[in-house]
């Protein structure tokens, strides 16, 4: 290689710290790097107006709020549990027009007007649990309890839609929610007390 190939090519050490010195003028800046770059927060807010468990709500908030953000940080309703949000875990599961939804994966806009119920909203004004929270304790359904919201959510969405007939129908209506205690057998057996 001759004096001039030699000048026309960066060298590694060269490469990276020309680079280095864009990104950080970049990041001096305020602007994203790359298309890759996490967004910037949205100023743009929305009026969403929802019914969760019984009592109207108006908010305002950023159009990529989920579901199960609007209610647990804004609304400060943390039964709703956060587990993989990914929607393969059921911890999350809540009922939007008394279908059983992962509200990890719904946009908190997309419940506006409808109709929310977390496990907050089914025992009665009265302190009497739900027939299915009480099918739970019953047959001790739970061990470390995280999942327990969303199981029992579930199973008045699954019971709701008619199913319960067998322990295999149960159990393949009951498969979007893991129990990572192992509490299975426990599990459809409150749900067949609950039918």
């Amino acid at each position: 290689m001759n004096d001039d190939q030699s000048r026309d090519k960066l060298g590694r050490r060269e490469f990276l710290i020309s680079t280095g010195t864009v990104t950080l003028a970049f990041a001096c800046a305020g602007k994203p790097v790359s298309g890759d770059a996490a967004a910037p927060p949205s100023n743009d807010q929305m009026e969403i107006s929802l019914l969760v468990n019984g009592e109207k709500r108006s908010l305002r908030i950023d159009p990529r709020t989920t579901l199960l953000d609007l209610l647990r940080e804004n609304l400060a309703l943390s039964g709703t549990k956060k587990g993989c949000d990914m929607g393969q875990c059921g911890a999350c599961t809540v009922l939007v027009d008394d279908r059983r939804v992962n509200s990890c994966l719904m946009l908190a806009a997309q419940a506006d007007g409808r109709s929310v119920v977390t496990i907050e909203g089914l025992a009665s004004r009265d302190g009497a649990l739900h027939p299915v929270q009480e099918a739970f304790l019953q047959e001790d359904a739970f061990q470390c309890g995280y999942c327990t919201p969303g199981q029992i959510l579930s199973c008045i969405g699954f019971l709701r839609e008619g199913g319960g007939r067998g322990e295999d129908e149960i159990r393949e209506g009951m498969s979007g929610n893991i129990c990572r205690c192992g509490a299975y057998p426990n599990i459809v057996a409150a749900v067949r007390r609950s039918v």
